[in-house]
């Protein structure tokens, strides 16, 4: 089979840096959302993205308008009927994404392989509500997608081998780099990322300042961002919920640092709400 149609179901952060991706990459795109509302303000952020990469010559002006022009919004799930690979990429709502899958199933061509872009979720649970166990996969981007080369191929207990060669040359095909992990929950990377974060936010409640933490983790260790500026980047309600599903999972070790849950308490959530372990 060869991939020529996507449909990415959700318009968010996540949702509209994929579509973005992969109609960069020359695939003609629908972006489905649950209303008119959602899709505008994923197209904005989309071409606010593409405006950037005009601005740092990173691609032309046609190439702009050529992109924009593979992306097809809708509010209904119906344009999944032609699809090769449908992309999920809503909330991280175990009861939402099953809903979703179920509905796709039901209506994607029976070659068609399903995708979900969670961080931390069971693909084998969510794999387990269609018909076609073996032809759903993990395809788990990295935030800021358009930035993040990474893309993380998570295998179900049933996936298909099929399903993994097709889910990597996918990847390569948008420019990005796959790697195949197991279906644990947090996989490989969100396992070990909120690890350290979680930790890093344990050292905070020791006393240190946020932005101690952060310049020595920058300048000793080497790491692009913090761990406090990140937690505040994702969301601290989200690395809360993360953990939760990993120590669930794993056990007490992933127990979130009592500090997170007191900021989530507070409303303090990070670059959302304006404040975090830092104030914007």
């Amino acid at each position: 089979m060869k991939i020529s149609r996507v449909v990415v179901v959700g318009s968010g952060t996540m949702g509209s840096g994929i579509a973005q991706v992969v109609a960069q990459s020359g695939y003609q795109v629908k972006m489905e959302d649950i209303n008119d509302s959602l899709l505008s303000q994923a197209q904005q952020r989309i071409e606010k993205s593409l405006d950037k990469l005009v601005e740092k010559k990173k691609i032309s002006a046609k190439e702009k308008e050529d992109t924009l022009s593979r992306i097809k919004p809708s509010t209904s799930l119906d344009v999944v009927k032609d699809a090769d690979l449908i992309i999920e990429a809503v909330p991280e709502k175990p009861d939402l994404k099953a809903g979703i899958f179920e509905q796709v199933d039901k209506l994607a061509p029976s070659h068609a392989i399903l995708a979900s872009n969670t961080s931390s979720l069971p693909i084998t649970a969510i794999a387990a509500v269609t018909k076609r166990p073996e032809q759903v996969v993990g395809m788990h981007f990295m935030n800021p997608v358009p930035v993040m080369k990474g893309v993380e191929l998570i295998r179900g207990r049933v996936t298909s081998q099929e399903t993994i060669d097709l889910a990597v040359e996918f990847v390569r095909s948008i420019n990005k780099i796959p790697g195949v992990a197991q279906d644990y929950a947090g996989f490989i990377s969100s396992r070990i990322f909120n690890a350290y974060l979680n930790e890093a936010a344990y050292t905070v409640m020791n006393g240190n300042t946020p932005k101690d933490v952060d310049d020595i983790m920058v300048n000793s260790i080497n790491v692009p961002m913090g761990p406090c500026a990140a937690m505040d980047l994702v969301g601290i309600d989200t690395i809360v919920y993360i953990l939760e599903i990993l120590e669930d999972e794993f056990g007490p070790r992933f127990k979130a640092a009592p500090l997170l849950k007191q900021m989530m308490r507070a409303g303090h959530l990070g670059r959302k709400s304006g404040r975090g372990f830092y104030e914007y």
